[in-house]
């Protein structure tokens, strides 16, 4: 599992670039084409993951329930977010990747709810639901980037 966890980490370091590299008008500009803001996207990554991983295997969220309840799947995107939410989002991306390893390594998952995504993957394990949640925070990253072109070429015109 550690080359998983490495590519966890690598997300989140791609994700945090971005998320303290862009201004904060463009993180919460919506793209024409698109229905959320990169800022979204970031947020639903630190989300999702909280209920793949912990919801599923019956445990505690290790975050605050706002960010579960305000950017889980079929949430739309806050346009009015502060700059010191930003900045919470920014020690989340770092800080759940690490807790999600210390927790992996101390059997904190023995339990786990089998779950079916809306990508149509089967997750029956810890395993699988980290393994997926990395190809889902990847997809997210991919949107992050593809809104950022978009945006610079708005401002562009």
């Amino acid at each position: 599992m550690n080359y998983h966890f490495q590519a966890h980490r690598q997300v989140r370091k791609n994700l945090l670039n971005i998320l303290q590299n862009t201004s904060h008008e463009e993180l919460l500009l919506i793209p024409d084409g698109f229905n959320n803001n990169m800022y979204w996207n970031i947020a639903h990554t630190v989300a999702t993951q909280q209920l793949l991983h912990y919801y599923l295997s019956g445990n505690p969220f290790r975050i605050d329930k706002y960010w579960i309840e305000t950017y889980k799947k079929g949430t739309l995107p806050n346009l009015n977010v502060q700059k010191s939410e930003v900045e919470d989002l920014e020690f989340l991306l770092t800080e759940t990747s690490k807790i999600l390893m210390k927790d992996y390594d101390s059997d904190f998952f023995s339990d786990y709810t089998p779950y079916t995504t809306s990508f149509g993957m089967d997750l029956k394990s810890i395993q699988d639901a980290i393994i997926f949640n990395n190809m889902h925070e990847s997809l997210h990253y991919g949107y992050v980037m593809a809104q950022k072109r978009a945006i610079l070429g708005e401002i562009g015109r």
